[in-house]
């Protein structure tokens, strides 16, 4: 495959996280697989801390539900003794730098997930500037399926080792360069017979058609209107502009700061306040 073909402005990192759970705010990573694809058209998996496998394997400091282990296989006897989230921030930030994230329901998990983990350690990883891909809005856009199904549609493969990092990461790569190519003069039409397509190859492009709402902390929270401003999006104050809230009832600020919401939420609104405050 020619990945210079991406048309890539700098590199873009595909990523597949497994975890104890799914709550972006308390579950934690126990496996990641991340493959870089620079603007030249070369390829590096992130290796392991240790020995030459593509796979890391992360210590999450508390149980891994049988439930969750069952569907990816990584068991509490797999990261006894392996480095934690926060032994290989440094290691992960650096291989992150300056690149475009892409996944397979990325956006809606992994990218938040990472995030969270990140800010959890002290490491405020931003995602500003950044473009989101995710492969799997490309897919429910244009033949809503599933992973498996989305290998065997467009590679006309069977997926071997579902559910485990980098078997999925792989297949995840393998499908986005299908897509690019099967869908760059296509146009379908949407549940509402809207026109969707085609699918762009310009990363900032390709960012925008992989969005499904325009949240502002990865979770929904918050969301961005058309002028670029933070709204409230649950609770009482939902569609409100946040610094509308925050000027009227400032003690808002501080109840969301000691409340139970993840670590990138609170980061947004904190933006927020200083931005009022600055």
């Amino acid at each position: 495959m020619d990945w210079s073909q991406l048309n890539l402005k700098r590199p873009l990192v595909v990523l597949d996280l497994e975890t104890t759970g799914t709550d972006v705010g308390k579950d934690r990573i126990v496996e990641i697989a991340m493959i870089k694809v620079s603007p030249d058209g070369s390829v590096v998996k992130k290796p392991a801390q240790r020995g030459s496998e593509h796979r890391i394997l992360v210590n999450p400091e508390m149980p891994i539900p049988r439930e969750a282990s069952l569907v990816h296989g990584v068991w509490d006897a797999d990261v006894e003794g392996k480095h934690t989230f926060k032994q290989l921030a440094p290691h992960l930030v650096q291989f992150l730098d300056n690149c475009d994230l892409a996944g397979f329901n990325s956006n809606r998990f992994d990218i938040p997930m990472l995030a969270e983990e990140f800010l959890r350690v002290g490491v405020d990883f931003g995602l500003e500037g950044r473009n989101l891909i995710d492969v799997q809005n490309i897919f429910h856009k244009m033949e809503q399926r599933t992973l498996r199904a989305a290998f065997q549609f467009y590679c006309g493969k069977e997926l071997d080792g579902a559910h485990e990092a980098l078997p999925d990461t792989e297949a995840t790569l393998e499908i986005l360069w299908e897509q690019l190519h099967r869908y760059q003069d296509a146009t379908v039409l949407d549940s509402m017979g809207e026109p969707v397509g085609p699918v762009p190859t310009e990363m900032d492009a390709l960012h925008a058609f992989c969005q499904r709402q325009p949240f502002a902390d990865l979770v929904g929270r918050f969301i961005f209107d058309e002028e670029g401003e933070v709204l409230f999006n649950f609770g009482q104050h939902k569609g409100k502009r946040a610094k509308d809230v925050l000027r009227v009832n400032p003690g808002y600020f501080g109840w969301m700061m000691d409340a139970d919401f993840p670590n990138y939420t609170k980061r947004t609104l904190r933006k927020v306040w200083e931005e009022m405050k600055g």
